[in-house]
């Protein structure tokens, strides 16, 4: 665990999650993908779905069009500096067309994508046996998380 991530413990019993994954990357996504699973089983969810997309790129769309499907969402990407302007367009599509489809359908939605300056940094953080961090487990953590806690504030 990096220093200052919380530990998120959560019962999400019941749950109903899709996990959209990018294909860009195979290790770095299979790493994600492996994560936001034991995340998803660590919680008690056992109703999951996994959708490939091509890229980070597509990530919005599917969102968009599964929110209204479940309970919770994940989004796992990778999407790896280089030398052209590609890298920030993807990167703020991607971030604003997440957190549009969060806000507008009020389906907690776990960004498990990752912006890295080189392929290095990215296979530390997906949750790789030789990684530093475990986003694809942090995002599915997250997004389990945020359904709990919401219920809760409804039930109220």
């Amino acid at each position: 665990m990096k220093d200052g991530a919380p530990t998120i413990s959560t019962d999400g019993t019941g749950l109903r999650v899709a996990v959209v994954a990018a294909s860009w990357h195979e290790q770095v996504m299979d790493g994600l993908l492996d994560g936001a699973r034991r995340g998803l089983a660590d919680a008690g969810v056992t109703h999951v779905d996994v959708i490939r997309v091509p890229g980070t790129f597509e990530l919005p769309v599917a969102c968009a069009t599964l929110a209204d499907r479940y309970d919770a969402l994940v989004a796992l990407g990778v999407v790896i500096r280089g030398g052209t302007p590609h890298f920030d367009y993807v990167c703020q599509a991607a971030t604003v067309g997440i957190t549009d489809v969060s806000v507008r359908t009020s389906t907690p939605i776990g960004f498990g994508v990752l912006t890295c300056d080189d392929e290095a940094q990215a296979l530390d953080r997906a949750g790789l046996p030789d990684s530093a961090e475990d986003k694809g487990h942090e995002a599915a953590s997250a997004a389990v998380a945020t359904v709990v806690a919401l219920r809760g504030v409804a039930t109220t």
